[in-house]
């Protein structure tokens, strides 16, 4: 198996810490909005790598956070808390019970968009606001270690003590220094110092998230959550870090930082992977602009859920998906396609007499090739038109191959006809082979009338319940 870290921006063979285990760290949602399509393409990325390391054999410790405070509007530390800001944009209190109710409804949510889709769930899905001594002992392990400052409104990590600083990103501290001085913040030694604990006072006084600290009653900022809860189910090193690529030139950056000045072990992480973009138009879709598409909205237009998971499979995970309707419905009933495809295997099993050996052998390399779901797409169609290989071969494969695909294809059963419909099935063939069109229809609405629809397959005609 091999995976495009972009740590060293090189595609490696994988090889965990340990020999058959792996550990996998997912960067979870900020839970204050819905989330919507394109954030969703990264958890499909998330499950799909999870998929690919069961089906190599692999046991699996998958963790996935959850943002419930700190995350401000700026990732560089400046704004407002995003969930504060809902709280706003709902017209509900400002309070923490109001704070709580708020970010679990949409946890809730984006719980169940992840069942749609057929995401396995993750063994453990922690909330920053239940980890916050965790964060304050990571903080304090920093301070010790002369990475970390004080000062009158938070705790800064201080970058000049890390001479990696932006490696993941390839980033060159000058340049990134001059950009940071834009908007300097006086309380800062050097202008990329970043927050570890915001302390309640100015801007931050009335916060109604606090916990009491040595450095002050406050609360964490962002990229402390991630390091704190990874190492707490993960250990000091692990396997595997997941994102968008928009985490790589400060979240992810800044995770690094802090956790290797805590724990003084390089690497911290020994594969990063992240995904790219959903493109509509010319711009990456977010919340921020306040034109987005949630899971609901294809549904209640009639889509599958299954459908968008298809249509995120088209295209590999490190390159920008453009979402069109047009795109997204061809996907649909490209997977629809491939459901009757099944349907007619299961209702010709004996047909065709080669093995399908040879396309295993192609879906496992696609899959194997960093997550080249796209090849693996088109293995599973070569091998479906492939007439010779015979058909209960071909669904035996697909029910493996759907361990990764994660299309619930194995759960699609063969349609049992009533003998009173096997028999309009006769008379319409007949017709048909007698070319007698108009007979043909008149039965296939009969058909219909008594609850079952006709699809005439290359193969025969294959029926299912209307």
């Amino acid at each position: 198996m091999k995976v495009y870290n972009t740590l060293t921006r090189k595609l490696e063979t994988f090889a965990p810490i340990n020999k058959n285990s792996v550990r996998f760290y997912a960067c979870g949602p900020t839970v204050y909005n819905y989330q919507h399509i394109g954030n969703l393409r990264t958890y499909i990325f998330n499950d799909i790598l999870k998929r690919v390391l069961i089906f190599n054999g692999y046991k699996v410790k998958h963790v996935m956070n959850v943002t419930d405070v700190g995350h401000l509007t700026g990732d560089g530390d400046e704004g407002d808390d995003k969930v504060l800001l809902a709280l706003q944009r709902e017209h509900l209190p400002i309070s923490k019970e109001s704070m709580l109710k708020l970010t679990k409804k949409y946890m809730a949510h984006f719980l169940s968009d992840c069942k749609k889709l057929n995401l396995l769930p993750s063994d453990i899905v922690c909330k920053a606001t239940e980890h916050v001594p965790e964060m304050i002992e990571i903080i304090k392990k920093i301070q010790k270690n002369g990475f970390a400052y004080e000062t009158e409104p938070a705790v800064y990590f201080n970058v000049s003590q890390d001479k990696r600083y932006g490696e993941l990103g390839r980033l060159r501290l000058d340049d990134l220094e001059a950009g940071a001085r834009v908007k300097v913040d006086p309380h800062k030694k050097n202008p990329l110092d970043f927050v570890l604990w915001f302390k309640a006072v100015g801007k931050h006084a009335k916060h109604v998230m606090q916990w009491d600290a040595p450095f002050g009653r406050g609360f964490p900022g962002w990229h402390i959550e991630c390091s704190a809860m990874s190492m707490h189910y993960l250990g000091e090193q692990f396997d595997i870090h997941t994102g968008g690529i928009d985490h790589i030139p400060v979240h992810h950056t800044n995770e690094i930082a802090q956790s290797e000045a805590a724990t003084g072990k390089h690497p911290w992480v020994k594969y990063w992977m992240h995904g790219e973009f959903l493109i509509v138009g010319e711009e990456k879709m977010a919340k921020s602009r306040g034109t987005f598409v949630i899971l609901d909205d294809l549904v209640e237009k009639g889509y599958d859920p299954l459908a968008y998971r298809y249509f995120c499979l088209l295209t590999h995970y490190r390159k920008q998906l453009a979402f069109t309707f047009e795109g997204f419905g061809a996907a649909q009933n490209a997977l629809q396609k491939l459901r009757l495809k099944i349907q007619e295997l299961l209702n010709y099993p004996q047909r065709g007499e080669k093995s399908s050996e040879k396309y295993i052998e192609e879906f496992q390399h696609a899959v194997n090739d960093d997550l080249n779901m796209p090849q693996a797409v088109a293995t599973v169609w070569n091998m479906v038109k492939d007439e010779t290989v015979n058909n209960t071969q071909k669904y035996k494969a697909l029910c493996e191959f759907d361990r990764v695909l994660g299309l619930s294809l194995n759960t699609i059963k063969k349609v049992k006809v009533p003998n009173e419909i096997k028999a309009l099935l006769t008379k319409r063939e007949d017709a048909r082979l007698h070319k007698h069109w108009a007979e043909a229809d008149i039965l296939r609405e009969e058909i219909q009338k008594r609850g079952y629809i006709v699809d005439d397959m290359p193969s025969g005609p294959l029926v299912k319940k209307a």
